[in-house]
């Protein structure tokens, strides 16, 4: 019956509403060859062929790590006959790094992360799917008691929509943690969270406590359950999970490769 009246609801709007047609920006054509990496000073920049790549704001394009830089160079070398920017996350990151249009501080990406915890996905467990509920408890609780004990906090799970509030303490020992990070390596946790909607689960990606895969899997426990009662449509959620893989993957990637310069440097010389 529902496939019934989307058909007939489509079929009266085919013939009723005038289809506007939106133009786009075309994507722009690769113009060099080759992409690569050169360093002055400790920075690395990358190169276009001879020409070197800026931000969006036209300030230099550098990066303090090297295999970053690589890693950069070869999200260039990956384009095709276009240039599609949407893919290149590590590029993304970078830029919003030093151009900042934002200007967001050190300070503000961390009193974001501390304060999004509370809200995070995998706390809140469904009131009105009993089924839902316990595959929620089953997958998220372990990261739950795993955060809990290795962070020194108390976070609880709920099913109501009231927001939990801290336990003494408790913001200052995760405001203690992020903190020691830089700030490129916090512009990779934002972008982490806001791509799983968890920190709870960045963190674990980050600590290796859990694989990339494993963590959107999760992320997106509540819709792969509403996909197993009423089917997929083709294509899309595949394409939405991985998507989401390589947005979390570059973003740990980036955390990575800012707080683990010297250590990478020292294993690619051996």
């Amino acid at each position: 019956m529902l496939r019934s009246c989307l058909y007939n609801f489509a079929r009266i709007h085919r013939s009723t509403v005038q289809t506007s047609i939106r133009n786009y920006a075309a994507p722009p054509k690769r113009f060099y060859k080759n992409a690569g990496v050169v360093s002055s000073n400790g920075r690395y920049e990358i190169t276009l062929d001879s020409r070197k790549l800026k931000t969006p704001r036209g300030l230099p394009f550098f990066v303090e790590s090297e295999p970053l830089a690589i890693a950069i160079a070869t999200e260039w070398d990956a384009q095709k006959d276009v240039i599609d920017r949407s893919s290149m996350h590590l590029t993304a990151l970078s830029s919003t790094f030093i151009d900042n249009p934002n200007t967001v501080q050190k300070h503000d990406m961390v009193n974001y992360l501390v304060n999004y915890i509370n809200t995070d996905t995998v706390l809140f467990h469904s009131s009105e799917e009993p089924e839902l509920k316990k595959i929620q408890s089953q997958e998220w609780s372990p990261i739950v008691e795993w955060c809990n004990k290795r962070y020194e906090i108390n976070l609880a799970s709920t099913d109501s929509l009231v927001v939990p509030t801290f336990e003494p303490g408790m913001a200052m020992n995760l405001s203690r943690y992020f903190s020691s990070y830089n700030t490129a390596a916090l512009h990779g946790f934002v972008f982490a969270v806001d791509t799983i909607k968890s920190i709870i689960l960045t963190m674990a990606c980050v600590d290796r406590y859990i694989p990339i895969e494993k963590a959107v899997q999760l992320a997106r426990l509540e819709e792969e359950f509403q996909q197993g009662h009423w089917g997929t449509v083709e294509w899309a959620h595949d394409i939405q999970r991985l998507d989401s893989q390589g947005r979390l993957s570059a973003a740990v990637l980036y955390i990575y490769f800012n707080t683990s310069n010297a250590f990478v440097k020292e294993k690619i010389s051996l």
